[in-house]
């Protein structure tokens, strides 16, 4: 049951994201049809830098809906069962899991946690509980397999594994939902783990499409100022 670190990749996205969005920003304030603008977008007759300006200029006023029209697809492993439960409450997304019905967890990896780490004490009995839960898990499942559960055993010896349990997960996020979450999530107040994540996700969209993502991260960054109110802020950043 070996520790494990988090991994972030960037599957696929929208192909021609800036042009799409510019496509869709121009529908909204162009009289004709923006079928017939898309032949001169993707031959190149409009450059990227006249896309990039107007895109990031209509961003700027608030208007966000056309960005909803391309996404970014991720696969995030050696997290800890505790993120994903957080990751799947931002609902305007997809999801695929890695199911603990399905994989075998006898040789179960984990997170661990860096303050957890930083105590010899901690990381002591952390480890020791790590390598008990494997040892209980192996056993119930075997214990039900001779039992004549056969490979459902797995569904119920998975009741004993800890949040600490690695998982793997594919994500699918809209821009849009994108810059949501990273509001959230990249915050200094953000879960550590969770946070880790949510920024690397923003650097690989950003080298994507920067004139949407250069408007992206922790909403105190983008305001000047502290919107969390005097209970939750960090200092960070003054209150309004």
């Amino acid at each position: 049951m070996p520790e494990i670190n988090a991994r972030v990749e960037l599957l696929a996205h929208t192909p021609d994201p800036l042009s799409l969005i510019y496509a869709a920003f121009r529908q909204c304030y162009h009289a004709g049809e923006v079928a017939d603008m898309w032949p001169s977008l993707t031959c190149g007759n409009i450059p990227r830098e006249k896309q990039a300006e107007f895109v990031s200029k209509i961003m700027e006023s608030g208007h966000a809906s056309p960005i909803e029209h391309v996404s970014f697809t991720f696969a995030i492993s050696g997290v800890s069962r505790a993120l994903t439960h957080q990751l799947v409450r931002h609902r305007i997304a997809s999801y695929s899991q890695q199911s603990q019905r399905y994989v075998d967890a006898s040789n179960m990896d984990y997170v661990l946690p860096p303050a957890i780490a930083a105590n010899a004490k901690a990381r002591e009995r952390y480890e020791e509980f790590m390598k008990e839960v494997g040892r209980a898990y192996r056993d119930i499942k075997t214990l039900l397999e001779e039992d004549g559960r056969g490979f459902s055993s797995r569904e119920d010896a998975r009741f004993v594994l800890p949040q600490a349990a690695s998982t793997n997960i594919v994500v699918t996020m809209n821009c849009r939902t994108l810059l949501n979450f990273f509001e959230h999530r990249c915050c200094t107040r953000a879960q550590w783990e969770i946070r880790g994540v949510a920024n690397t996700m923003l650097r690989l969209c950003r080298e994507v499409l920067p004139e949407v993502f250069d408007h992206g991260g922790a909403r105190c960054e983008r305001l000047g100022w502290c919107p969390e109110g005097e209970k939750f802020t960090c200092g960070r950043y003054p209150l309004p």
